[in-house]
Parts: structure tokens; sequence; C-alpha cells
């Protein structure tokens, strides 16, 4: 009876060590990867204004992969408020100027009070193997604003040699953040309240 217990002892490390050695660290690479923000426009006059591409420019994390058990990894994300920047192809650097420095005022963002954007996973769920990755739903909470709520994304994960990368897309409402939706011409132009959020991230193993 001892051997048969040292021998599961022995067993039960081993899979133990083995399931830590298959957990990795990635780090997000910024350089290589794409967080966009797309704002509509709604209202009377909303035909003539462009809809707002905005993309953030500063951000880092790191996700943990275990490619054995999906549902055991994880990923942290911050974004520098500030690093938002609009894009608006078509619009004129003037009127990009001028938008740019009202969503990073006190009237939208309010970068100086509240200087970073940050998510969490709290739990990878639904997780399907595919031919070359996984679909999951990532449960998770984002702090902006000054607000933090419970957020679900849908994502597309790959891994190839020591790169992880994966793709999805999430919308929110800025006012569940404490935010106004702004309003020009009385009202005649606004901004919707629901934004969609694009990424594409792409993430380095990091040496142990």
């Amino acid at each position: 009876m001892k051997r048969i217990a040292i021998l599961l002892t022995v067993l039960l490390a081993s899979a133990w060590s083995a399931g830590a050695r298959d957990k990795a660290t990635y780090e997000v690479d910024p350089a290589k990867s794409k967080i966009e923000i797309h704002v509509g426009k709604e209202g009377f006059f909303s035909a003539f204004g462009h809809d707002h591409l905005i993309a953030a420019k500063g951000f880092s994390g790191e996700a943990q992969l275990d490619p054995q058990n999906i549902e055991e990894s994880s990923v942290a994300l911050v974004v520098s408020a500030e690093s938002l920047t609009v894009l608006d192809p078509g619009e004129s650097e003037k009127n990009k100027a001028e938008i740019q420095k009202t969503m990073l005022g006190d009237k939208v963002l309010d970068v100086e009070k509240y200087a970073e954007i940050r998510i969490a996973s709290t739990r990878v769920m639904n997780a399907r193997k595919t031919n070359d990755g996984w679909e999951l739903t990532l449960e998770g909470k984002l702090a902006l604003h000054g607000a933090e709520k419970p957020v679900t994304l849908p994502l597309r994960v790959w891994l190839d040699g020591n790169t992880l990368r994966a793709q999805g897309e999430v919308s929110l409402r800025q006012t569940d953040y404490g935010i106004t939706p702004v309003r020009v011409g009385g009202g005649a132009v606004k901004v919707k309240d629901k934004l969609k959020i694009t990424f594409e991230i792409l993430a380095g193993k990091k040496s142990s």
C-alpha cells in the first residue's frame, strides 16, 4: 500500500508539473496589435458628418495561455486614455484636433482624472477547438471613466510558435460608464451612445 501511495504521489506531481509547464505567459506587442473604436452619429443632420474612428496608440498587457486547458487561461490589458487618437479619414486636421480635444477633455474621457482604461478577464467559457486555434468567450471587468462593469468578449485565438494572436469585437454604451454622448447644434447631430470596439492583439511568449 505504501508503494502504491508513493507511486500515486509521484504521478500526481508529474501531472501537475506538466500542466504548469504547458501554461505560458505572453506579452502584448502594441506595435503589432490594433485596437480601434468606431463611433457613429445620429440626429437630423448626421448624414452631413463623418463617423469617428479612434485608435489606441499606447497599451500593454499579458495573457496566460494553457493550450491543454484553455479555460484556465487569462488576460489583462491596460490602455493609456491619453493615447486614444482620432483618425477620421477624410476629416480636416483642424476638425480632428477639435474632436481630439473634446474627446480627451472633461466632458468625455476626462483623461487628467481617469488616466487608464483597464480590462481583466475573470472567466473563459464556451471554448471550442478549431483547426488552427480556438473560439471562446471571455468574461471580465472593464474599468473606464471611474466605473467598472462586466463585459463579455467573443474571441478567436491562434497560437503560432511563440506568438499568440487574438481577434474580436465588443459593443458598449458610453452612458453605462458615466459618459454623456456629445451633442452638436442643439442635438441636430450627436454621437451615438453605443460604440463598437474591434481589436487584433499579438503577444510574444516570455522567456521563463
